[in-house]
């Protein structure tokens, strides 16, 4: 009977200790230096939104928040970095649709899963822009489309790798329009949009972001944008659809992650202290005028976002043979 209770006793105080370990792991958060790790190079779309953000987040919580930019392997180098890490909220990882739906859909063995990832927050949305360097000899999307059917195969476009976002909307275009190009994969859009400056690329549809700056000097030149409205930064660019490309709407979305088994206390307090942040009038504005639109959409919202473009995006992997072309490049 002693060695009963004292096991008895054992237990107990090993759950109350854990249960006080939960508690105070959720409530001292941040308790070091967070770490938000980007899959991409610097000065993308995804590292210019969260340079705008983490320096309210450190004043927020009273800790370092740094920013660790690890490209390559169509973001697998730097998402596992984050599977991989204690799931205590003091690493996280920030990216953008190719890792969390473009990825899973078109590669049958990847070195992580989306299992081992916890959605945090959406925070936001940015449309993408066809662009097109001045070297090509098209003012229109209606003469693009022309001059691509002409030469099938000869015009090349960029994209931050073989399942990415720009990958995704091309292939699109792709298959709405009938036209057949050449993929050519970059390590970021940053990359890309310097090689269209340095006329050594044709095409793209980086996030307006990247090109807006370069678009007043006429270096690049931006033909549509992907979402159902104009920009109020380019209002004279019009839509895919009002360029004459039917049904063509789609923009990229910019979201955290924590490591799967992050409590739910964690994540929930990490996403109320971004929204937090980008619905300042203030940070909400300067969002908008580097292209992005301020989502604050919290874990649940965000999962079944997901689970909706999952869907349309399956659909348009399979139209557009795409598992069948990346095994051929």
């Amino acid at each position: 009977m002693p060695s009963r209770r004292t096991a008895a006793a054992a237990l107990l105080l090993s759950l109350a200790a854990l249960t006080l370990t939960r508690g105070a792991h959720a409530s001292d958060f941040p308790a070091k230096t967070v770490r938000i790790v980007i899959p991409f190079s610097a000065g993308g779309a995804p590292d210019v939104l969260l340079r705008i953000i983490t320096p309210h987040l450190s004043e927020k919580w009273k800790q370092p928040v740094v920013i660790e930019n690890r490209p390559g392997a169509n973001t697998n180098i730097g998402t596992l970095v984050v599977t991989k890490a204690e799931p205590d909220g003091h690493t996280l990882l920030f990216s953008s649709d190719g890792t969390f739906i473009f990825n899973p859909l078109i590669y049958s063995s990847m070195p992580y899963s989306v299992s081992e990832l916890a959605p945090v927050s959406l925070v936001a949305t940015a449309p993408a822009m066809f662009t097109i360097g001045t070297h090509v000899p098209a003012k229109t999307i209606s003469e693009f489309i022309a001059l691509a059917k002409s030469k099938p195969g000869a015009i090349n476009y960029g994209s931050t790798g073989p399942a990415s976002v720009q990958r995704l909307q091309m292939e699109y275009f792709a298959v709405l329009t009938g036209v057949e190009l050449t993929h050519v994969p970059f390590k970021g859009a940053n990359e890309t949009v310097m090689a269209m400056l340095a006329n050594q690329m044709d095409a793209s549809i980086p996030t307006s972001s990247n090109v807006l700056p370069h678009l007043a000097t006429g270096r690049l030149r931006g033909l549509a944008v992907t979402t159902a409205q104009r920009l109020r930064q380019a209002p004279d660019i019009p839509t895919m659809q009002e360029a004459g490309v039917a049904g063509y709407e789609t923009s990229s979305m910019f979201a955290l992650f924590a490591p799967a088994r992050t409590s739910a206390d964690t994540i929930r307090k990490i996403g109320d202290d971004v929204t937090e942040i980008i619905m300042r009038p203030e940070i909400k504005e300067q969002l908008a005028a580097r292209g992005f639109d301020a989502q604050g959409k919290n874990a649940a919202a965000f999962q079944a976002i997901i689970d909706k473009d999952t869907s349309k995006w399956q659909q348009i992997i399979t139209t557009a043979k795409l598992r069948e072309k990346i095994k051929d490049e």
